[in-house]
């Protein structure tokens, strides 16, 4: 499989800087060297260009850098779309601002193949606020609301060719919801899943429903891999840490789920701060997990390692 990887060094969507430096640290972990022992081609498209900004001015005072995330959503929008023609998709955050791009050029690229988009997305906040609703003003709260069409983002991100539906986006080890979003998601029909559910049904039964139902529909799947999704005991390095998060033995059965079923068609990888990664363990961590989601290419064998 062609894996093709996209930086998106994105940090001013969220409070605590330093996630623009995640893209290189991972290269610098070897991110591409590990795909490439999985079998797999590997192409780096470098990163995304510094997009150019204009003056955009909001009610809701409490707004931070808005019109840099707007103008990186724009950005990023035409390079996911561009480099999901073909191969397997990476996009390398940065903070989970960037997925307003990424899944918009995602569903623009599904839309045109006639497949509906579903997304998994697994972090410990739904980022489903709106403009409007926004009281922290930092925007990595917003992207999953933004590409599900909410109002209130027209006139201040660009227009979406194609809305991803809600009913087909699956929120998994959310723990940390606000009061405007817990008032929103019941009636999208979005399946959330929070610790509760996964601890009590199991991870297995949760993600296998919504794997089935991707199948059914001839869906494109894209994974938006938010590290802190995780509990901060095994991936610290992240600026919202939210306790009790899924553990190394669910995060690895996740991985092998979604590799299992052969659906996943695009990836984010996001909110990596490696400021606060002294010995480089979440990067690591995120490294072992995509190559254990991607798997080995076809024919590939454990012991055709050795060069």
């Amino acid at each position: 499989m062609l894996c093709k990887i996209l930086g998106a060094p994105v940090d001013v969507g969220a409070g605590l800087k330093g996630c623009d430096r995640a893209p290189q640290a991972l290269r610098a972990a070897g991110f591409a060297a590990a795909l490439r022992r999985q079998g797999h081609r590997v192409a780096d498209l470098g990163d995304a260009a510094q997009p150019r900004v204009r003056p955009i001015s909001h009610p809701n005072a409490a707004l931070k850098a808005l019109p840099a995330v707007a103008a990186w959503t724009a950005a990023l929008t035409d390079a996911a779309y561009a480099a999901s023609a073909d191969g397997l998709p990476i996009f390398l955050g940065g903070d989970h601002s960037m997925a307003a791009g990424t899944i918009a050029g995602l569903a623009r690229r599904a839309a045109e193949a006639r497949r509906p988009l579903f997304v998994l997305w697994l972090d410990a906040h739904p980022d489903f606020h709106t403009l409007d609703s926004s009281q922290s003003g930092n925007l990595h709260g917003v992207p999953l609301a933004y590409v599900c069409g909410r109002p209130g983002f027209a006139g201040y991100f660009p227009a979406l060719a194609a809305p991803v539906d809600p009913a087909r986006v699956c929120l998994f080890g959310v723990r940390s919801i606000d009061p405007a979003e817990a008032d929103t998601l019941p009636a999208t029909g979005m399946a959330v899943h929070d610790m509760r559910a996964i601890e009590t049904r199991g991870v297995a039964a949760l993600l296998g429903r919504f794997l089935e139902r991707v199948r059914a529909a001839r869906g494109l799947l894209h994974v938006s891999f938010d590290i802190d999704c995780l509990d901060p005991a095994i991936a610290p390095a992240v600026g919202t840490a939210v306790s009790r998060g899924i553990g190394l033995r669910d995060a690895h059965a996740i991985a092998d789920i979604l590799r299992d079923s052969g659906l996943v068609g695009s990836l984010d990888l996001v909110e990596l701060n490696p400021a606060l990664d002294a010995e480089g363990r979440t990067a690591a961590l995120m490294i072992d997990l995509t190559t254990r989601l991607v798997g080995r290419a076809a024919g590939r064998t454990a012991g055709s390692d050795a060069a």
